[in-house]
């Protein structure tokens, strides 16, 4: 039988759940920093509550200390991630908290940044104010698993979309894909764009689709993230939906191509409309090495990216062990095995050696279902 919480702890994973809820309406905003959700409660009293705003700062617990004034004295924060130790465009929030004169601090989870690593508790308890850690940790570490893997590994999260076909189809064997699933499907799609710092489709599908990808839920306009195409061969035409308008109406879109193709007439069109053009090195088979690719994106401060399509560039990420979400979703439909898969050649020989996920999420949208995964390592 598994001993009730004590009141004391129930009261502190409510606060908690609060922080890391803030954190989590924030993701897709906060790029290149960590999306984070602070909350201060003095005498039961919830006085302050903050989360990172657009384009990282400020932050969490400054706003939210700001709020406070002088209500944070002798305060609790709850903070989902471990606050930052270090000098950059912002002073600490490490240091900020001990001048504000909290008492206690509950932290979620460490900072893995080399910079900050149990540097931002360290400060706070040699202050003289106590701190637990590790309340919530895996839903803190999953909130930032893009911002932790850009830090670790130098790359964003990577998930990868699918609205497919019960037998794993985008579209029939002439090419219409509308639409495979519903309303309530899409919608959820656009929530989907809506939590991620940036959207990225092969040159097939920008092609076929001439699509915005941008998020159009009434009220979240405004969320709609960087557009990426993996244009190998600069074949998107300056005319795209995507490029129309002036540059400061829309979103970016950024061209990963190859380094020859930098300096083409082609590359110049499309800066003549506002497109950012990333060169990435080829891999053996000659085209964008995706590895490469990402690490690029990465160190341009992206975190959490979308991938729509198509199955070319959604195989070449699967054979690389570079995606670490899949969303599928699936309508209550057959198109055959001459409509057009979700997902390209993977040369998997044997079935052990597929690559293997872990169901996460199982939810209804309409007629449709949404499938979530998680890679297994």
């Amino acid at each position: 039988m598994t001993e009730a919480p004590t009141l004391d702890r129930a009261r502190d994973l409510r606060h908690m759940d609060a922080a890391l809820a803030l954190a989590r309406h924030r993701l897709g905003r906060t790029w290149p920093n960590p999306a984070v959700g602070c909350v201060i409660v003095k005498d039961g009293l919830v006085v302050a509550r903050a989360a990172t705003a657009a384009g990282g700062r400020p932050h969490a617990e400054t706003q939210a200390l700001d709020a406070a004034g002088a209500q944070a004295r002798g305060a609790t924060a709850y903070v989902s991630l471990e606050p930052c130790s270090h000098w950059g465009k912002t002073p600490p929030c490490a240091d900020a908290l001990v001048a504000a004169g909290i008492a206690r601090a509950v932290v979620a989870v460490e900072d893995p940044d080399p910079r900050v690593v149990g540097q931002g508790i360290a400060k706070l308890r040699a202050a003289g104010i106590a701190v637990a850690i590790g309340m919530r940790a895996d839903a803190a570490a999953e909130v930032n698993a893009g911002f932790f893997l850009r830090v670790t590994r130098g790359r964003p999260l990577v998930t990868l979309k699918l609205a497919t076909s019960l037998d794993g189809r985008i579209a029939a064997s002439g090419g219409d894909s509308k639409w495979v699933t519903g309303e309530e499907a899409r919608a959820r799609a656009h929530l989907l764009r809506a939590s991620h710092d940036a959207i990225a489709i092969g040159t097939g599908t920008a092609l076929a689709d001439d699509p915005l990808l941008t998020c159009r839920l009434p009220g979240l306009e405004e969320r709609s993230p960087l557009r990426i195409v993996f244009d190998s061969r600069l074949r998107l035409p300056p005319k795209a939906a995507m490029l129309a308008g002036k540059p400061a109406s829309r979103p970016p879109t950024w061209i990963v191509t190859l380094p020859e193709r930098e300096t083409t007439p082609a590359a110049a069109a499309l800066r003549a409309v506002g497109a950012e053009i990333l060169p990435v090195p080829a891999g053996p088979d000659g085209r964008i090495d995706p590895a490469a690719a990402l690490q690029a994106l990465g160190a341009r401060g992206l975190t959490r990216l979308l991938v729509e399509g198509g199955g070319e560039l959604a195989a070449a990420l699967v054979r690389g062990d570079l995606v670490d979400r899949i969303a599928w979703f699936r309508a209550p439909l057959l198109l055959g095995a001459e409509g057009r898969a979700g997902i390209g050649a993977l040369a998997v020989a044997k079935v052990a050696q597929a690559p293997a996920f872990m169901p996460a999420e199982h939810m209804r949208c309409g007629k449709d279902v949404l499938e979530t995964y998680r890679r297994t390592v």
